[in-house]
């Protein structure tokens, strides 16, 4: 049975179905911020709080940069999902060409522009001097994975739109697993510090790559990748620009917000800095796992808007929200009663650890208040609603800055955490009412 202009009737829509596509990317995603944890881990091991400070702020500012392009993972599946619920099996095809040609030019254009863009980056960042130099040595071996990284965005999101997770978990396997091994041994064994942490990801961002292209074989096995008059059609080039656009800008202030938390931070010295970069890898534990389902969102609803379904649209955005609070509520637990141990587990210095536990509260809280903005994240995506996204963003993250600056100078870091955690519920309730919105857009016609 088919639908009435051709197409294959949908596959029904499940709570085993979500789970079938959430599940390798909760895994997935989950590996990414204990690869962080073991990064920090590994030079924690040193006992001081600078080289821990240097690979938070080299690891955070490479990241802001890289995930600006984040626009390429999330528009690359909100269009192709789209595309496969209407039937165009070559434009399928074909925006996985446009994806890879993107994230390699943007990789290129990094890695020319690293000396005024750490330049930069270190003019707004108060860190000391010891901390400022680590954090350099570090970039300046990391950066040339640029093209590898921001590449692999693309990818991703390619097979994560035609629910091809466990893919997506074999890449993340293999570029978690040879960092993971390259940085016991080079940082342990050959005694590298800061650098040694740089050269082992270098290598799992490349591998990664290398395994996420043989994964797509079957694309450039036909010829719809290289029809260069589809990938370049104009109508379908603005539209993935406008998408992408839209999701830059939001891409952008969100991690404004994340960098400015870290280098607000670093004004209050080196022990806070370290202290708030152990507790970020809970963060980015909560939200990656949490992703999984945001995912699960933006392929499932980016079909469903694809076929013209409202009613299938509203379906999946509430299953996968049901497992999205499900799994926000045991991280919730988790943080609360096993937060001191994994403190200790992260760092051997005794300040970094008393400074940590401090703010411990906060973390336990952040998956429950920041369950509305991540799950509504992976909804918009899916339906391509980018503009809401951007609209929504820029009110959540004047928002931020609003709180962050009076309440850091009063409070301290304790006024930070505040203003973080309100901006989770800001882009929660903003994105919210918009919603009614989204889901009347699926009933119009292309």
């Amino acid at each position: 049975m088919g639908d009435a202009d051709g197409r294959a009737a949908p596959l029904p829509l499940t709570h085993r179905r979500v789970l079938n596509i959430a599940v390798p990317i909760v895994i997935s995603n989950a590996t990414v911020p204990i690869l962080g944890a073991v990064d920090t881990g590994v030079v924690g091991q040193i006992g001081l709080a600078a080289p821990i400070g240097a690979v938070g702020i080299g690891a955070v500012i490479l990241s802001a940069l890289y995930w600006i392009f984040g626009f390429l993972r999330m528009g690359t599946t909100g269009l192709v999902s789209q595309a496969a619920g209407a039937g165009e099996d070559y434009e399928v095809t074909a925006l996985l060409t446009r994806a890879l040609m993107i994230g390699f030019a943007a990789g290129a254009a990094i890695i020319l522009l690293q000396s005024l863009l750490f330049t930069l980056a270190f003019a707004v960042s108060p860190a000391s001097a010891e901390v400022e130099g680590l954090a350099r040595d570090y970039m300046q071996i990391r950066v040339w994975s640029a093209p590898a990284t921001i590449g692999l965005y693309g990818v991703t999101g390619w097979l994560i739109a035609q629910e091809r997770t466990r893919a997506v978990l074999a890449i993340q396997v293999l570029m978690n697993g040879t960092n993971i091994v390259l940085d016991l041994i080079f940082v342990l064994g050959f005694d590298w510090g800061v650098t040694g942490v740089a050269w082992a990801t270098f290598i799992a961002e490349w591998s990664g790559l290398a395994l996420g292209l043989w994964l797509c074989r079957d694309a450039f096995a036909t010829p719809a990748w290289r029809a260069w008059s589809r990938v370049f059609d104009r109508l379908r080039l603005v539209n993935m620009a406008v998408v992408n656009g839209d999701i830059l800008i939001r891409s952008v202030l969100l991690q404004s917000i994340m960098l400015s938390f870290l280098f607000f931070a670093a004004g209050f010295g080196d022990v806070p800095l370290a202290a708030n970069q152990v507790l970020v890898q809970f963060l980015s534990i909560t939200a990656f796992a949490l992703d999984g389902f945001a995912f699960a969102a933006e392929t499932l609803v980016g079909n469903a808007f694809g076929r013209r379904d409202r009613s299938r649209l509203r379906r999946a955005a509430i299953i996968t929200s049901q497992w999205g609070a499900l799994v926000c509520l045991g991280l919730a637990a988790v943080f609360w009663f096993a937060g001191p141990w994994l403190i200790d587990v992260m760092t051997t210095a005794p300040l970094v650890r008393a400074e940590a536990r401090i703010y411990l509260a906060y973390m336990a809280l952040a998956p429950i208040v920041g369950l509305a903005c991540w799950m509504l994240d992976g909804i918009f995506i899916g339906a391509t609603r980018t503009r809401d996204m951007r609209n929504m963003m820029i009110l959540s993250t004047a928002g931020y800055f609003a709180l962050a600056i009076p309440l850091g100078a009063g409070f301290g870091n304790h006024g930070l955490w505040i203003a973080m955690l309100a901006s989770f519920v800001l882009r929660g309730v903003t994105l919210g009412l918009r919603y009614p919105a989204l889901e009347a857009a699926a009933d119009r016609p292309v």
